[in-house]
């Protein structure tokens, strides 16, 4: 005889296996049990990026896995919480493809002496107020450095870098270290460069350079790439790390990222955030990609990082290294000079790599053979031939193993190198909100208008099959990644110019890049990038369906919770 229970747990069955439902749900149905959920989703803007078909508008999730994709009425489940979303969407949680969090979390304790709409600075004058304010309401300790971070040459309105000059006039006897918003130079105080020992007599390090006065050898307090790099090591800190690592995460879940990047880490940042970690799991996950560079050739060269699977929210993914520069601070290398050289470079200079070529050949064998994903910094399209040459040297073509190599940023990439990308399965990390921060200075000063109109090549990448992805290089910019969709999907500088039309991408596509993509670039597509069952209930509601509005407006979304492993990270308060 046929039960009545049995045909409706037959039919629940049949119901759940059609929708998508986890294992746990589908025991629930056989064993006659409605399945149970923490928090479940009702709306019409889910968007999925799921290749599953058919209509969704229920997504339901248990613990940290998302349990149920589908219709409503095919759920026949219990859930402690059922969110309405109305008119607001819901989409997989966004993936930082490229940032650093340990460097974006010390930023919150350094005078801010960025540019509108970052920061209050339009020019020299207004920096040196804005280190006196910070210097007078801080509370500095004697001897204490004075760090600050974000100043942008190209917005002052003089049109320089900071000097000793200028530094000294906030104090000569406390070291002041600036950081360059692009995080390759530096600007410091005569008592910054007396503790660091750079004088007149002092050479440019290997891969950077000591500005000078004049004609003169005598050092003006601006340091690019290994030289800045240098100084830094001088600082120490006695702020509580973990705490700051802890609040930096939030700050990154209120942009609706689910996963962030420390790229370039330092031993010691990875024994911090593995420290941090431990002490009080990570609200969202992070990895981190050790920076590498020739130290790690030759027989004394360190281990080879440990990389694993997450733990408390934190694991290992890989390298990082750097091959050149900054293109808004003129030190990418390029093959064509800059439009406008830097003052004092000779008018055909195209800035310079930080490594030579048989270093970085070396160093993509190296990792390439030993298994370990390799991101590797490349600004100028010159870097970029450092970039291809040496991983078209490392890999078998004829048998093309999957080592998703990345040229974080590929600013000015050209056609033949995508092409080649392409060929290869790299994959490019554009750092597309340059269009909008520095899309102005690009055109007039750095590259030109032809080179500068295809700086960042969504469009190009898309037509040549190839897997991109798209970051803000935190805190490079703010980890804003609605922002970041508005930059890619309309390429207006801040002057409200168009730059580069031709490149401009969908929307859609460029959702892909900031979530199903950069999972792929992770090798985690099969748990994070779209909301399907069986994955990380990884999740973001924003306040309009982007799919639904013109790309101009954008800008007028805002992230109203963010979901992570199935937890309430952030809600914006009404």
């Amino acid at each position: 005889m046929i039960r009545l229970n049995d045909i409706r747990a037959s039919m629940l069955l049949s119901l759940l296996m059609l929708s998508g439902c986890d294992e746990s749900a589908l025991d629930a149905a056989k064993n006659n049990e409605a399945p149970q959920a923490d928090i479940a989703f009702y709306g019409d803007n889910i968007i999925t990026l799921s290749e599953q078909s058919g209509p969704v508008n229920f997504v339901a999730v248990k613990d940290d896995t998302i349990i149920f994709v589908g219709q409503r009425n095919l759920w026949e489940g219990q859930a402690d919480e059922v969110v309405n979303l109305g008119d607001s969407a819901l989409l997989p949680g966004f993936i930082d493809a490229h940032g650093h969090i340990s460097f974006h979390a010390r930023v919150s304790a350094m005078a801010n002496v960025s540019s509108p709409p970052v920061g209050p600075v339009e020019d020299i004058n207004g920096l040196v107020a804005a280190l006196k304010n910070y210097q007078a309401s801080s509370a500095l300790a004697e001897g204490n450095w004075l760090v600050g971070m974000g100043y942008d040459d190209s917005l002052l309105a003089e049109k320089r870098h900071p000097t000793t000059g200028d530094l000294d006039k906030v104090s000569a006897s406390r070291p002041i270290l600036l950081i360059h918003v692009s995080g390759h130079l530096a600007a410091v105080n005569s008592k910054a460069l007396e503790i660091a020992g750079i004088n007149e007599n002092t050479p440019n390090p290997p891969g950077g350079v000591i500005r000078r006065w004049g004609n003169s050898q005598k050092p003006n307090g601006v340091l690019e790439e290994t030289a800045g790099f240098a100084i830094q090591a001088f600082i120490k800190s006695t702020a509580d790390t973990n705490e700051q690592i802890r609040e930096g995460l939030l700050d990154y879940a209120s942009y609706g990222i689910t996963t962030a990047q420390d790229g370039a880490s330092s031993l010691d940042d990875i024994r911090q955030l593995r420290s941090a970690s431990s002490e009080k799991p990570f609200p969202i996950d992070v990895v981190s990609y050790q920076r590498i560079d020739q130290t790690y050739l030759g027989e004394n060269s360190p281990p080879l990082p440990i990389l694993g699977d997450y733990e408390n929210g934190f694991r290992v993914g890989g390298v990082k290294m750097i091959l050149d520069g900054s293109p808004q601070g003129k030190t990418a290398y390029l093959t064509q000079p800059y439009k406008v050289p830097p003052k004092g470079a000779a008018h055909d200079y195209r800035g310079y790599p930080i490594m030579p070529s048989e270093s970085v050949d070396e160093l993509f064998a190296k990792f390439i053979d030993a298994g370990v994903p390799i991101l590797a910094h490349a600004n100028g399209d010159a870097a970029a031939d450092l970039f291809v040459n040496a991983l078209q040297s490392s890999i078998d073509m004829a048998n093309l193993p999957d080592h998703r190599t990345v040229m974080i940023h590929a600013q000015t990439v050209r056609e033949d190198q995508l092409g080649l990308m392409a060929k290869m399965k790299a994959i490019p990390s554009f750092f597309s909100a340059h269009t909008f921060y520095w899309g102005d200075w690009h055109r007039d000063s750095v590259f030109g208008v032809e080179r500068a109109s295809r700086i960042s090549p969504t469009a190009s990448s898309l037509e040549k099959g190839i897997i991109f992805t798209l970051h803000n290089d935190a805190p490079i910019v703010p980890p804003d990644m609605i922002r970041l969709l508005w930059a890619t999907t309309n390429r207006l500088t801040r002057s409200g110019q168009l730059l580069g039309q031709e490149q401009r991408i969908s929307t859609l596509e460029a959702i892909k890049a900031i979530t199903i993509n950069a999972a792929y670039q992770y090798f985690e597509e099969d748990i994070k990038g779209t909301i399907d069952v069986g994955k990380q209930a990884d999740l973001v509601i924003l306040s309009k369906n982007p799919l639904a509005m013109p790309t101009t407006k954008l800008l007028d979304i805002k992230v109203e919770r963010t979901i992570a492993r199935g937890k309430t990270i952030f809600e914006l308060d009404d």
